[in-house]
C-alpha cells in the first residue's frame, strides 16, 4: 500500500469527509432526542409541569443543534 502525499487528498475528499462527519453528528443527536423523548413519555403522566417543560426545551435545543451542521452547506 502506498503512502499518501499532500497532493493526493483533494478538496472534494475533504468536503466529503466533512459532510460525513456532519451527517453522523446529526444522526447521533436525533437518536439522543428520540431516546430522551421515549423515556420521558413514560413519565409525563405523573411528572411536574416544570420537568415536562424542561424536557421539551431540551428536545427542542437538541433538534435545533442537529440542524445546524448542514445549514449553508452544499
Amino acid at each position: 500500500m502506498s503512502e499518501l502525499r499532500p497532493g493526493d487528498i483533494t478538496d472534494e475528499m475533504i468536503q466529503a469527509m466533512d459532510t460525513a462527519k456532519r451527517q453522523a453528528l446529526q444522526k447521533d443527536l436525533r437518536t439522543l432526542a428520540a431516546t430522551i423523548r421515549a423515556d420521558a413519555e413514560d413519565r409525563y403522566g405523573t411528572a411536574d409541569p416544570a420537568w415536562r417543560a424542561g424536557v421539551e426545551w431540551t428536545l427542542l435545543w437538541i433538534e435545533n443543534t442537529a440542524g445546524q451542521p448542514t445549514e449553508g452547506q452544499p
